[in-house]
């Protein structure tokens, strides 16, 4: 066997920090690629037992795992941010960009904007490649609905689940996987936020720059994902997400790529744009007035 591509994991707050590892140590998923160690400690996101028995998983297919960070990250050529609390992110990244080497930074970017700009500076000051994105973005189903027959989408609605955070904002941190699948949908040039809150969640109405409109949907039912694009006066597509391709499948062959080709998943313009959308989603539903999208990462 030729050389692997060794990666830490930070974080097992979260189960992505098992399944990814999961499908990566894969041999048919990622060949080339291999999770080694993975960095465990607490956060409001999980307990002690939670962590437990994430870790028996992990080491039932090769991952070890640690407490110690320099043990985690020794002889790894790349990392994984994987921790469910936006508020470490930042810090994580910065500690992580002394290694200098290639990151993933699951979802959401960050807590805040500002956090996710002073994450960028950290990147570009050190030259280090890194993307951000949750699963949904990359679903199947959503990129057949983009490509099959190229529409020009006007308007579009999304719905997906929220739930509700351990610590910091429950729409920052889960309504990050219905808005990003409205910036793969629309793509940039959000100009305002208005969120209106009812018995089952919070629907919200993004406007654009040239006119275009998108409805986002955040409800309780327990996790349905879906879609409508339309043309102006003319065809709409539907699309749901129904997992007969993972989501998680088509993330890990974009972290493949990313690593192992240099290719970029997201670009920057992407991940502010989606960051950008989520604060202002947030601020909208705290506030009940129209607010708008921060757009000063297009100046950082």
């Amino acid at each position: 066997m030729g050389h692997e591509f060794k990666l830490a994991v930070i974080g097992l707050d979260t189960s992505h920090a098992v399944e990814l590892p999961r499908l990566i140590n894969d041999r048919k998923m990622a060949p080339g690629l291999r999770v080694t160690h993975c960095l465990s400690f607490a956060t409001p996101f999980q307990n002690a037992a939670g962590l437990l028995a994430r870790k028996a998983e992990l080491n039932g297919f090769g991952v070890t795992v640690t407490e110690n960070y320099a043990e985690a990250v020794a002889n790894c050529d790349g990392v994984m941010l994987e921790i469910n609390d936006a508020s470490l992110h930042l810090a994580y990244f910065e500690r992580c960009a002394a290694l200098g080497k290639p990151m993933f930074l699951d979802k959401p970017f960050a807590d805040t904007l500002d956090h996710a700009k002073a994450i960028d500076r950290i990147a570009q000051r050190r030259e280090i490649r890194y993307f951000t994105a949750s699963p949904l973005r990359f679903d199947a189903d959503l990129v057949r609905a983009l490509c099959v027959e190229p529409l020009t989408v006007d308007s579009a609605t999304v719905w997906g689940p929220f739930g509700k955070a351990a610590a910091g904002s429950s729409l920052i941190w889960y309504g990050c996987h219905a808005l990003e699948m409205l910036e793969r949908i629309m793509g940039g040039g959000a100009l305002s936020v208005t969120v209106g809150a009812d018995r089952r969640g919070y629907v919200g109405h993004v406007r654009y720059a040239d006119g275009r409109r998108g409805i986002v949907e955040l409800t309780d039912d327990g996790g349905r994902y879906g879609g409508v694009l339309r043309e102006w006066l003319g065809r709409e597509r539907l699309f749901q997400v129904s997992g007969v391709i993972p989501y998680y499948q088509m993330l890990v062959r974009e972290i493949a790529a990313f690593f192992l080709n240099g290719a970029q998943p997201v670009t920057r313009e992407d991940a502010f744009e989606v960051m950008a959308l989520l604060e202002a989603f947030d601020r909208a539903a705290q506030s009940g007035r129209t607010e708008m999208v921060d757009r000063s990462w297009e100046n950082a």
